[in-house]
């Protein structure tokens, strides 16, 4: 069992002077082992805070500078986790995103770039592919602030959402 704490869309300090403390209590708390995140970070000091819990991998958002890679695969617990940020496609939609986890062959796509939770399954092409996206823990849009713990086990996912405050929206 692997616990991995992910995140994307951090924007700080561009668009926000502030990193929920609910991040590192919880990140610290579920002793997660691996971090992701999926693009924005905005400064290369948001990475190194977060390697203070756990290593961190990530990838470049559009607002981002160069050094970190386009995309990412991993393989925890016999699961392939493909990490992308999103802005790379005109139109980020399901389909789009779907075609994108065939072409990496992966089972579980990590997203960002919508700053907003999306998460299902689909049974596309004969393979069975999760799209998940854990929204912005600093800067929402129309959602609540989002990100999420997961849990890997006999390559299955399962996750909590946390939200370090709450929005009219509340979404999700």
């Amino acid at each position: 069992m692997v616990r991995i704490g992910i995140l994307s869309d951090t924007h700080y300090p561009d668009k926000t002077s502030y990193l929920p403390n609910l991040i590192f209590e919880k990140f610290q708390e579920d002793n997660v082992e691996l971090i992701i995140h999926a693009g924005d970070l905005t400064s290369p000091s948001v990475k190194e805070v977060l390697e203070n819990v756990a290593p961190v991998v990530a990838v470049r958002g559009n607002l981002d500078e160069l050094i970190f890679p386009e995309e990412r695969i991993l393989e925890v617990e016999e699961l392939k986790i493909g990490i992308i940020h999103g802005h790379q496609f005109l139109s980020l939609d399901t389909q789009t995103l779907k075609y994108k986890a065939l072409d990496m062959e992966v089972d579980i796509l990590i997203f960002g770039h919508t700053h907003r939770f999306f998460y299902e399954v689909y049974e596309f092409m004969g393979k069975k592919i999760a799209l998940l996206n854990p929204g912005s823990p600093t800067v929402p849009r129309r959602s609540d602030p989002t990100f999420v713990i997961a849990e890997i086990k006999d390559r299955n996912l399962h996750f909590n959402i946390f939200k370090p405050w709450k929005t009219q929206w509340q979404y999700p």
